[in-house]
């Protein structure tokens, strides 16, 4: 009886540790953990290069790796900050040298000029299409330096080979036989500087920008209305490099004509603001004025003496 239970109670210690085997949380846990492991060191692999290199490399690596990404991030933006905050003034700088020499044209200022003087009966209109004026102190520019008519409006200071001098505004241009350099005076210019019998005299020549209480104006040519029209500029002191008008929003620079008007052949903004640059790169902005064609509208700006 004792060894017959003796050995069921054998029996029944294997059955009940057999059930604790099968029944012990450690294996279902462990395979969870596993699992769970399995995702959490998949997850770096998708988060980026920057996660995986710490546990691959080591912590030396990975304090290095953030300190030196903090490290450009920290100098990017100042870098950035800093080259934006130069851009501006270094940009405005070289426009302004580069628009001065590309405004300018063939009469620059500084520049002296070789030629010969004649004369003619000026009266202050010609090729310019400035009316007749009391002002006889004019000149006509050889067709070179007309350059289809940024010359015109542009006062030059004329000087003898014997030390005369004399000032006057271009209102023509001198076609035909006249050559780069001349200008051929109105009579009353040319006598400041020799005897009319003389006829033909050496010259040097410069742009000047002179003293002046007059102001510019603005005149509409005939014909113009808000489907086309001309513009042009009357009594500026340096000579004039660009027109615009302000269309939609925007500056639109319009074309000039060898006879001294600003063309909208379609008609943008006729009647609207217009925009006067000088070969120095000074602006003007000219309020809105009604097409009123053929009649000279007086505005209070007057550019820079130079």
């Amino acid at each position: 009886m004792s060894k017959r239970w003796l050995f069921v109670s054998a029996a029944a210690v294997l059955i009940v540790v057999s059930l604790a085997l099968v029944l012990l949380p450690g294996d279902k846990n462990g395979e969870d953990v596993k699992t769970e492991a399995g995702h959490a060191s998949s997850a770096p692999a998708a988060t980026g290069s920057a996660t995986n290199s710490p546990s691959a490399t080591g912590t030396s690596t990975a304090s290095a790796s953030p300190s030196a990404h903090a490290a450009d991030a920290s100098k990017k933006p100042s870098a950035t900050a800093s080259a934006r905050s130069a851009t501006p003034s270094a940009t405005k700088t070289r426009q302004q040298a580069a628009g001065t020499a590309s405004l300018a044209g063939r009469i620059r200022p500084g520049v002296t000029y070789r030629g010969v003087a004649t004369f003619y009966d000026a009266d202050g209109g010609g090729a310019c299409l400035y009316d007749p004026s009391d002002d006889v102190l004019t000149g006509a520019m050889n067709t070179t330096d007309y350059e289809s008519s940024k010359a015109c409006g542009a006062y030059v200071l004329v000087h003898a080979a014997g030390g005369a001098t004399v000032t006057v505004r271009i209102t023509n241009e001198c076609p035909g036989d006249c050559a780069p350099g001349q200008i051929d005076l109105s009579a009353q210019a040319f006598a400041k500087l020799a005897s009319p019998s003389a006829g033909r005299i050496p010259i040097t020549w410069n742009l000047v920008s002179p003293s002046t209480s007059d102001t510019i104006s603005i005149r509409y040519k005939t014909g113009s209305s808000r489907y086309w029209c001309g513009i042009q500029a009357i009594g500026h002191r340096n000579p004039l490099a660009r027109l615009e008008v302000l269309a939609g929003g925007t500056w639109r620079q319009l074309p000039r004509a060898g006879y001294n008007y600003f063309l909208s052949e379609s008609g943008s903004g006729c009647g609207g603001s217009i925009r006067l640059t000088d070969i120095y790169g000074e602006q003007l902005t000219v309020p809105a004025l009604a097409v009123r064609p053929d009649v000279v509208q007086s505005t209070r700006l007057q550019f820079a003496k130079h």
